[in-house]
């Protein structure tokens, strides 16, 4: 006999950070039913996982704030100011600071030589569904290299199209070297247009 259960997908009818609130007590909720242990915020400044931090307690969940890598912005620079890494720290979180999976040599390649490499293929496919569920399965690879997330335990990511929340997912992490292994368990929020 099968098994099946009922779970709300938020759908938002536009994409951006005017979801954020909305989308993170929906997937606290879901966290919670799942009884999930960690939840993985995609954060260019801090703000995002500032936010996370008053619905997800760190006593509950571990919170683990993903950033840019240095130099995305522009070389040397660090879009998170250390003020808010030492924030986020000091409440619980922990900062993920590394090369992005589907971003990292093959974007150098590209921007040298013109040429897309098969890492930024694959998120060009995964934003077929959106932005944020392409840096939800980025931040599931990137924490599992770190060590941080286990490839065997479900995760909650929550990710956006441009500052802010938008998107939330159950994802199954890989390692980046074993990428398509990732699972999409669900999908929890997204916007309902790529």
């Amino acid at each position: 006999m099968s098994q099946s259960f009922l779970s709300e997908t938020l759908y938002f009818c536009n994409k951006g950070k005017e979801n954020t609130e909305a989308l993170l007590g929906h997937a606290a909720r879901r966290a919670g039913e799942l009884k999930l242990k960690r939840v993985l915020v995609a954060t260019c400044t801090g703000r995002t996982a500032e936010l996370a931090l008053s619905h997800f307690d760190p006593a509950v969940f571990e919170v683990i704030a993903v950033t840019h890598v240095t130099g995305f912005s522009a070389p040397n620079v660090q879009e998170m100011p250390e003020e808010a890494r030492a924030g986020l720290e000091a409440k619980g979180a922990k900062v993920l600071t590394a090369a992005h999976a589907f971003g990292g040599v093959g974007r150098g390649v590209r921007n040298k030589l013109k040429t897309y490499q098969v890492d930024e293929i694959m998120a060009f496919a995964l934003r077929t569904l959106g932005q944020g569920v392409k840096v939800g399965v980025e931040i599931a690879c990137m924490a599992a290299d770190r060590g941080w997330v286990r490839t065997d335990e479900d995760v909650l990511t929550i990710a956006g199209s441009g500052g802010g929340a938008d998107t939330a997912m159950v994802v199954q992490p890989s390692n980046s070297h074993t990428c398509l292994d990732t699972k999409i368990r669900e999908i929890v929020a997204k916007p309902r247009d790529p």
